[in-house]
């Protein structure tokens, strides 16, 4: 993936802004941030393909209601590579355990692990997909709170 800085890019900010280079105070965490973005999207997870965790990733910033996310993700899932992939029947599963991780964790328990398992993932999968909607949470709040502080300060998102 490579991408410019994906949540820079979400929270608006630019080079020369005093919150980019707040940002940058602990550069290591910014970097790791976005190898874990591509790394989550990318490497190899057998049941899990690149494109569905696309779909995955979008459902879960919509449901956040974080549109700058989903809207990096959209642009991801619409590319090339992606575009053509064919959804995995667990999809659907797979978006119902995404969006209750989101937004009401305690509905993620033993029974919509079932679910996903019933659905086709086996445990290598399950987690994951665990893995990245629980990034992906880390994600919109770190976007969030940035949004926050940019509109405390009185810029424009």
């Amino acid at each position: 993936m490579n991408d410019p800085d994906v949540i820079d890019r979400a929270a608006g900010l630019a080079p020369g802004d005093p919150l980019h280079t707040a940002r940058r105070f602990r550069a290591k965490v910014v970097e790791a941030t976005q190898a874990s973005h591509d790394a989550l999207l990318t490497q190899p997870v057998p049941g899990l393909s690149p494109a569905d965790r696309l779909r995955v990733a979008v459902h879960a910033c919509e449901a956040a209601g974080a549109t700058s996310l989903a809207d990096h993700y959209a642009a991801l899932l619409a590319s090339e590579d992606s575009r053509s992939a064919a959804s995995s029947p667990a999809l659907p599963e797979m978006l119902r355990f995404a969006a209750r991780l989101t937004t009401d964790p305690r509905l993620s328990d033993r029974t919509a692990l079932a679910a996903l398992k019933e659905a086709g993932l086996d445990d290598a999968a399950i987690v994951a997909l665990a893995q990245l909607v629980a990034f992906l949470s880390y994600q919109l709040r770190v976007v969030a709170g940035l949004k926050a502080m940019r509109s405390s300060r009185g810029d424009r998102p």
